[in-house]
């Protein structure tokens, strides 16, 4: 494993180790987690389709009150499960906003995709279009390992090859994201 790779999962140790992951392993419950702990309620909605256009594929607005992650629709379940991991993985990782649109709204930037939404009440917006920054490798990295289970000394992965399959996609009974 290289050095950078390490480093991300040590700084992603920590954490982890907060994480009380449901098992079987869902986003719902998860999410519910989160919220908990942040002592703010956490929603998520589909991308608008003007944001995914632009090239974001998700992302998380924070406003005074409560979270919101934005997930790409047209995709697979596993691929939006990864989106919200990630994005969770910001909101873990406290990470600062790429573009603030409570200062700054421009043309062109996501908060203008989100005309719903007050931009007085939007605190930091993050969107992903590559992994090239530091805050997307730490975002990508937890989201990686919440999704393989790595959440802790306690938690083991599973023994035979359909759990470990069973648990890198997240597969679970429940049907809705």
């Amino acid at each position: 494993m290289s050095y950078r790779i390490a480093r991300l999962r040590r700084r992603c140790r920590p954490l982890l180790g907060q994480l009380a992951l449901p098992h079987p392993f869902s986003i719902e419950s998860l999410c519910a987690h989160v919220s908990a702990n942040r002592r703010r309620p956490l929603h998520l909605h589909p991308l608008p389709l003007q944001a995914a256009v632009a090239g974001a594929c998700g992302l998380w607005v924070a406003t005074e009150t409560d979270d919101h992650i934005f997930y790409e629709q047209r995709t697979a379940r596993p691929h939006q499960e990864h989106i919200v991991l990630h994005e969770i993985g910001h909101m873990l990782f406290n990470h600062h906003a790429v573009t603030d649109i409570a200062t700054t709204p421009t043309a062109g930037t996501p908060g203008g995709l989100l005309g719903d939404l007050s931009p007085r009440l939007v605190r930091r917006i993050l969107t992903r279009t590559d992994y090239s920054s530091h805050q997307e490798q730490e975002a990508e990295m937890l989201a990686t390992l919440i999704r393989t289970g790595e959440t802790g000394p306690d938690r083991c992965p599973p023994a035979d090859p359909y759990g470990k399959l069973h648990a890198a996609l997240g597969v679970s009974t429940d049907h809705a994201l």
